[in-house]
């Protein structure tokens, strides 16, 4: 592999040297349980942004290592309205904005939000993926912890009902899971907590739980 074909560990040092990333979970309710995922965080800021744009996400359009959805990137408020201004990207309402959260979850993406430099409110939420991502190829490729700040919660997996499939082992971008002579590995201290793996679970034996309870 060049270093055309994937960001350079330079490349992605200056990418993240200005904003923090922080991982979010979906709120999509799990059938069968009467939990749904925490996803306040991400609704609060939604709901209370005064202009929300979508745009194609940058990163996979740049390097097209999968076939994640690439209109699921979003910029609320000053960030949205420059945006909209260029022609990059679109005006979109609150539900549409939720309704591209929910598509690139089901695709597998995780959420991230990034607040930039200088700035404590988060201006830009997107859907990544370890492949083509800069922030999450600096976390799972190099090994940069700081480069993207874990969610409250972590996985968790109930041994008696797991039937070792792998589907989530699949669907892990932070590579925390792997199936080892067939039967599940689960790496804690790589979980960022962002849910891909619940709602892919054919036997609903993973959950969210409190991480400061399971440290």
């Amino acid at each position: 592999m060049t270093e055309k074909d994937d960001w350079t560990k330079e490349e992605i040092e200056k990418e993240i040297s200005s904003h923090t990333a922080v991982t979010v979970p979906v709120n999509m309710h799990i059938k069968g349980q009467q939990r749904i995922l925490d996803f306040t965080e991400m609704e609060k800021i939604l709901k209370n942004a005064k202009t929300i744009s979508l745009e194609e996400c940058y990163c996979r359009k740049k390097y097209k290592k999968c076939n994640g959805p690439l209109d699921v990137c979003m910029s609320i408020d000053k960030e949205a309205e420059a945006f909209i201004s260029k022609g990059s990207a679109r005006k979109i309402n609150l539900n549409e904005a939720l309704e591209a959260l929910e598509r690139s979850h089901k695709a597998g993406l995780v959420h991230i939000t990034y607040t930039l430099e200088g700035k404590e409110k988060p201006e830009v939420i997107c859907s990544c993926c370890s492949c083509c991502c800069h922030t999450m190829s600096a976390l799972v490729r190099f090994g940069v912890p700081e480069a993207v700040t874990a969610s409250k919660y972590i996985s968790v997996t109930n041994p008696e009902t797991c039937i070792d499939c792998g589907k989530c082992v699949q669907r892990c971008q932070f590579k925390a899971r792997s199936l080892e002579m067939g039967a599940m590995k689960f790496e804690s201290e790589k979980c960022f907590g962002c849910g891909v793996c619940v709602t892919t679970c054919p036997t609903q034996s993973i959950s969210l739980t409190d991480r400061t309870i399971n440290q």
